[in-house]
């Protein structure tokens, strides 16, 4: 994507380091997921996990079927302010924890069928419907960092085929399975006809089949028509309810983090500090890890002048990366990093005290609005 020609936010008069996602290209992104669930009767859900800027959804409710959380906080989130679906899944519940998800959640997926023995009764006790599930574990996915591999051997996500439970299964309404990470449709495609033919008895017995996240479907080179071919087999064959719950293609390329250069250096290369941090605003840099866009920068020594660009903490490895520009930097220039509405918002942190960045919300003809600013009492009140 070319960002350079996206960018239009007004950086004069902000204060940094700060999130700015762009309320135009979130609705972009939510209007396609919309299109496609009146194309399929499939449902889109939002992944909290990866985007929980809970003051952009009343812009996009009505583009999608709820949302999807990983635990009590993350339901609660999306009931008080979603206010519409909401699916969990967790690899374990706690007894407190599963309680008030019964009040809340309309789906709960479980990750074997061990906790479904346990919370089973509760469940059919329950004074509201909730739909439960169960998650598969493949043996097949095609990602390749084992971080986010979730079909690498010892993996704790799902159940495998050979542990797959005939009576356990009774009182189940659907499978669940998460195999993708910013993947095309291509992937689930090969992904479904190697489940097919050996989950398909398991399948028969389904009212829905949750696709799970890594659908990189706003993209600008997703083979949307393909995915459309993909709900429709699984709808039509096993007359069920399609879900997919994807959380970066909800947000994907909508938002920046905004930091200022507070002092150059010089060891065997420059190196330019900033008032942003990896470590602290940014963690997918190093857990990943990858290396994000800066507006108008290239490769090392692509262009005339190349930095490094570090963060403000005494972690020793908390970079960024190398970028090269047309001119030199100065101190007080703004650099502007892409993409960072999914997962850096929700993984951030205070780490040595570092601040947490404001979060604003663009939403065109110069209008920002100041979402939330943070200070010391939110580093101080999550310690003891």
């Amino acid at each position: 994507m070319h960002f350079e020609s996206l960018f239009d936010i007004p950086l004069d008069s902000i204060r940094t380091p700060c999130y700015i996602t762009d309320a135009r290209l979130l609705k972009k992104n939510t209007t396609l997921l919309r299109q496609i669930q009146k194309k399929t009767d499939c449902k889109i859900l939002l992944a909290q996990k990866a985007f929980s800027m809970f003051a952009t959804y009343p812009l996009i409710r009505d583009d999608l079927a709820g949302v999807t959380a990983s635990g009590l906080y993350e339901a609660k989130l999306g009931r008080e302010t979603f206010g519409k679906e909401v699916h969990v899944f967790s690899p374990a519940y706690t007894q407190e924890d599963f309680t008030q998800l019964l009040k809340i959640a309309d789906h709960i997926v479980f990750n074997s069928f061990g906790q479904w023995r346990i919370y089973r009764k509760q469940v059919q006790a329950a004074t509201h419907k909730v739909s439960c599930g169960i998650r598969i574990n493949p043996g097949y996915a095609e990602v390749e960092t084992d971080l986010y591999n979730p079909c690498i051997t010892g993996s704790r996500m799902g159940v495998p085929l050979e542990q797959m439970e005939i009576d356990g299964f009774d009182g189940l309404d659907g499978i669940h399975f998460h195999t993708m990470c910013e993947q095309n449709a291509d992937v689930l495609k090969r992904t479904l006809d190697y489940i097919i033919p050996r989950f398909d008895f398991w399948l028969k017995r389904c009212k829905w089949i949750n696709f799970g996240g890594g659908h990189h479907i706003t993209r600008s080179d997703y083979d949307v028509d393909l995915l459309l071919q993909c709900i429709d087999r699984i709808q039509s064959h096993y007359g069920v309810q399609v879900y997919l719950e994807p959380g970066e293609a909800v947000a994907l390329n909508v938002g920046y983090l905004v930091a200022t250069v507070l002092d150059i250096v010089h060891n065997g290369m420059y190196i330019a500090i900033l008032d942003a941090s990896a470590s602290c605003h940014m963690p997918d840099v190093l857990e990943m890890p990858y290396r994000p866009h800066v507006l108008y920068s290239g490769q090392p020594n692509e262009k005339k002048y190349t930095y490094r660009f570090a963060g403000n903490t005494c972690l020793a490895g908390d970079v960024i990366g190398d970028y090269s520009f047309d001119n030199p930097l100065k101190i007080g220039d703004k650099l502007i990093f892409c993409d960072m509405a999914i997962y850096s918002m929700v993984k951030n942190n205070t780490f040595n005290g570092i601040p947490l960045p404001d979060i604003l919300l663009y939403h065109g003809n110069g209008r920002l609005e100041l979402v939330k600013r943070f200070g010391y009492a939110d580093f101080r009140e999550r310690l003891s």
